[in-house]
């Protein structure tokens, strides 16, 4: 199972890995377009880390219980899948690849402690019904692999923002 992805090795058919914003990235490489170099994190790090941790079920009974109209509900379930993202370790295998994506990144860049941006990359970002671009919360100049790890897990939890549970469950979503 691969936890983390260099852009090179991306394109159009990497998208449920790394959502639309990673394949374009890997697509404009191989179309000899000059990006920055990079690496994405992969859903099955996300998914991987929610069900190791023994969350994904907690997090699903939390969304069961709240109704998208409800508001205070939704700001309520919104906080404590957050808060149990956040507060929750990584499992080491994921945490050591992201990790060795950053120290390989650092090496290419010949840079100690590169800043990188942790965003998210959307597997269902841009649909003829929907637009999720711009719902998750994105993390500027971020260095270091333990502030890293931490960032992760934040765009991760942004993933349950008031904001964007809302706007999945308008959009038939879960």
């Amino acid at each position: 199972m691969d936890y983390m992805l260099n852009f090179e090795v991306l394109d159009k058919t990497s998208l449920p890995m790394v959502g639309g914003k990673n394949a374009s990235l890997g697509e404009m490489i191989k179309a000899g377009i000059r990006v920055p170099p990079g690496f994405a994190v992969t859903t099955d790090s996300y998914l991987q880390f929610i069900t190791d941790a023994g969350i994904k079920d907690k997090i699903q009974h939390t969304l069961s219980n709240m109704g998208p109209v409800d508001m205070v509900a939704l700001d309520r379930a919104s906080f404590e899948i957050q808060d149990l993202i956040n507060n929750t370790p990584m499992n080491d295998e994921i945490q050591t690849a992201i990790e060795t994506g950053y120290s390989l990144l650092c090496e290419k860049c010949a840079v100690q402690n590169v800043p990188v941006a942790v965003r998210s990359s959307a597997t269902a970002e841009d649909l003829p019904t929907a637009s999720f671009a711009g719902q998750q919360d994105t993390y500027l100049n971020i260095k270091g692999n333990a502030n890293l790890i931490h960032h992760v897990k934040k765009c991760f939890a942004s993933l349950f923002t008031t904001r964007a549970t809302y706007y999945r469950a308008k959009q038939g979503f879960k």
